[in-house]
């Protein structure tokens, strides 16, 4: 086919799922480069896609837009001028179906069912089956319509020049004697969350052992909180870290040995910057959805405890059966390779 003029990717939220569809946006500018890109996006989802060279322009969301008839139609009138050729739904639900269908284009790209849900199908011209595992690369099989097979893609993550000053500001203030390992202990589900003892525990153990000082990442009061407890236990060699934007968290990343965390935005965020990370996966198969790329390291329990797919996001047994011997291995073998480069 022809060069599309104008392409709109849309995948609304959550962080760790927008970005998982950076690479897509990076294929498409590469396959396409005269073609203007542009993402729907919603709330701060948008700040990681900022400043991004393979997105030319943002339609950002507020949340709650489709319940809103003024936000739904100002949505319209702004995808109408917009004209796109191609627009290619990455999430597949009701509310990302609706931005597909008002962008007007001839050409409709989703995911087929049952990866799309709440009959977002409908809305496509072009219903994609993908034998492929990685949500990444499920994302980039969407592409196949117009001729993109190629998957060696990667994220080219912008740097943010004002987080990067601030965080190079809060850097010379602690005067860390080497980079820190970032240890992340929140997630949007409880089920993904590794107990905060045992992150104090494997900070504490980091320290006595080999020196290697932890920092501590937070987003909300609640999570602070847990931050805050995990460093008070934790003791010497453990830092809180600062408040910090998405953006400030991104150029955080690139300052640490390695990150630790479960599977939320920021885990992804730090291997889109690429950052080495180890993930700790229960309740979803790192497989699917493990920080993309070769540089990771990943544990899962047994799967004898691992929740049916309808059970995973109240399930915590399967977070529970990850061991603080496990999680340090899996480090000291990061940090190794980390030495090695």
């Amino acid at each position: 086919m022809n060069a599309p003029r104008s392409i709109v990717i849309v995948k609304l939220s959550a962080i760790g799922d927008v970005i998982h569809g950076i690479p897509t946006a990076v294929a498409l500018k590469q396959s396409f480069p005269d073609s203007t890109i542009s993402w729907v996006v919603e709330g701060r989802s948008a700040d990681v896609l900022a400043g991004h060279s393979a997105v030319d322009h943002l339609f950002r969301l507020p949340r709650g837009w489709l319940k809103s008839f003024q936000q739904v139609l100002h949505l319209r009138q702004q995808l109408k001028r917009y004209q796109a050729d191609v627009v290619i739904d990455l999430q597949g639900l009701l509310k990302s179906s609706v931005a597909t269908f008002l962008t007007g284009s001839r050409l409709r790209i989703g995911h087929a069912k049952p990866e799309s849900r709440e009959g977002a199908w409908i809305a496509y011209t072009d219903s994609i089956v993908s034998d492929s595992v990685h949500v990444v690369d499920r994302n980039l099989d969407l592409l196949h319509p117009l001729g993109v097979r190629n998957t060696a893609y990667g994220f080219d993550m912008p740097t943010w020049p004002i987080s990067q000053q601030r965080i190079e500001k809060w850097f010379s203030q602690l005067q860390f004697q080497a980079p820190p390992i970032i240890i992340n202990p929140g997630a949007g589900w409880t089920s993904k969350r590794w107990p905060p003892d045992r992150f104090a525990t494997f900070a504490k153990a980091l320290w006595q052992k080999h020196r290697v000082e932890s920092l501590v990442v937070w987003g909300g009061s609640s999570e602070e909180k847990i931050a805050k407890d995990i460093v008070e236990k934790a003791g010497r060699g453990t830092t809180l870290a600062p408040a910090t934007t998405l953006q400030d968290l991104g150029e955080l990343c690139r300052k640490a040995r390695l990150f630790i965390s479960g599977d939320t935005g920021p885990l992804h965020l730090a291997a889109a910057v690429g950052t080495p990370c180890v993930g700790l996966f229960g309740p979803v198969p790192a497989a699917r959805n493990g920080p993309y790329g070769n540089n990771h390291i990943v544990i899962e329990p047994p799967l004898t405890v691992r929740p049916h797919w309808k059970d995973r996001k109240t399930d915590t047994k399967s977070m529970a059966a990850i061991t603080v011997e496990q999680v340090l291995a899996a480090v000291e073998s990061g940090l190794r390779r980390t030495n090695a480069a």
